[in-house]
């Protein structure tokens, strides 16, 4: 029996990897036939409940509880955020509240708390009809983005320059079932993120990444530490725990993304976990911080965290094969295009977005071919279409490592029909 007892809702296997060896016992709620079972061996136990329904969580969770207390409840997973909050606040224990996960999930509540909090200020309103989105946009006098209030990975984001593309993008998002519709400004400049972790109420930002991405607004690319980033990065230091604060984040990871306009940074969304598309493992590469380590030694207080933000080590970067959609008829994969390469076996089904990453941790470039011959490449709509696999680098900076992708890239060839 471990010292510390927490439970995990949802997500991948990597920031429990290592779990028993810390002292820790790991119960992860998770729904069956949705995670490598492979991750048992470092979990105490695993029980099922759909991972976004707070009230089936604490079910199951409430007599684990009862018996033996938990000292954390914890997801990495954006569809179990608020599920999380809901089992956190009933279980009266530190963490994010459901409170601060619908903050950041709402985009229009996100952007009312900013406007209270007199930080990063940009033009919204929900709207409800074409003819709304036209007014909006008239009003700005400029484009606008409308989107899902609480959408998530790039999907259904529209620019609007007057009533015809109002229209267009209503009918479109009427389509794709999206009740609850955004309105704002264009936010014109390079998209930022930064990675920050925080411990009563202390926020620390760690890494900044930057994005190359599609006219879809799909990032297929990131890359640390950013270059665009550094010219504002005194602002964006000082920007990012007053939105958390503003927000009512405490505690553990989060991932605040901006865009830099002339006028300076503005929030585009954040998120209370750790990020996406292998962000932690850049991150741990660049700025020799392990976020999925701390995600749950400092909560513990098996580690503390650091005082300051760490300087860059070096640079790494990660990037999605992006071949024309279509069916595929040959890869060409020369032996020598990285230092690791692996294949995902065709028909085997895939628990992670990045598999075998954890796996690349001493390899300083390395590939996965995600697809097959006779495949499908589906449009890259969204970053869940990012599936024929990708390329890590370490870097002495960050454009040492873009060029190590750009290199793989250039090498393995994928030739559809």
């Amino acid at each position: 029996m471990g010292k510390y007892r927490v439970a995990v809702i949802g997500g991948r296997p990597a920031p429990v990897a290592g779990a028993k060896e810390l002292g820790i016992d790991v119960v992860l709620v998770h729904e069956e036939g949705a995670y490598d079972v492979a991750v048992a061996e470092h979990c105490e136990r695993i029980v099922h409940a759909p991972i976004a329904d707070g009230q089936a969580i604490l079910d199951v969770l409430k007599p684990l509880h009862e018996e033996r207390p938990f000292d954390r409840v914890l997801t990495t997973t954006e569809p179990a955020a608020e599920s999380t909050g809901f089992v956190v606040d009933s279980l009266g224990l530190p963490g994010v509240t459901e409170a601060t996960a619908r903050a950041l999930k709402d985009k229009a509540l996100t952007r009312q708390l900013l406007a209270e909090h007199d930080l990063s200020p940009v033009q919204y309103r929900m709207v409800n009809s074409a003819d709304e989105i036209a007014a909006f946009q008239a009003e700005v006098g400029d484009r606008i983005i409308v989107k899902p209030v609480d959408g998530v990975a790039s999907l259904h984001i529209h620019p609007v320059d007057g009533p015809e593309d109002a229209e267009k993008a209503w009918q479109a998002l009427q389509a794709a079932g999206i009740a609850a519709i955004i309105a704002e400004e264009y936010l014109d400049g390079p998209v930022v993120s930064v990675d920050s972790f925080s411990h009563e109420g202390r926020h620390l930002t760690i890494g900044y990444s930057e994005y190359r991405m599609n006219d879809k607004y799909v990032e297929w690319e990131v890359s640390t530490p950013s270059r665009y980033a550094v010219p504002w990065l005194a602002e964006l230091r000082e920007l990012t725990p007053k939105f958390l604060d503003a927000v009512g984040l405490t505690e553990g990871p989060s991932h605040s993304e901006y865009v830099l306009t002339e006028k300076g940074p503005r929030v585009l969304e954040s998120h209370a976990r750790l990020a996406g598309s292998g962000a932690p493992e850049l991150v741990r590469r660049a700025f020799g911080l392990n976020l999925n380590r701390m995600f749950l030694t400092v909560p513990l207080g098996i580690d503390e965290l650091p005082q300051t933000s760490p300087e860059p080590l070096g640079g790494a970067a990660v990037r999605f094969f992006t071949p024309e959609p279509g069916t595929i008829d040959a890869i060409e994969v020369p032996d020598d295009a990285a230092d690791e390469i692996r294949r995902v076996p065709q028909g085997e089904k895939q628990y992670v977005f990045l598999p075998y990453l954890d796996e690349f941790m001493d390899t300083d470039v390395a590939a996965v071919i995600g697809k097959s011959v006779g495949e499908t490449v589906p449009p890259l709509l969204t970053v869940a279409d990012c599936v024929s696999g990708y390329v890590i680098a370490s870097g002495r900076d960050a454009n040492d490592a873009v060029a190590k992708c750009d290199a793989v890239n250039d090498r393995i060839r994928f030739k559809t029909s």
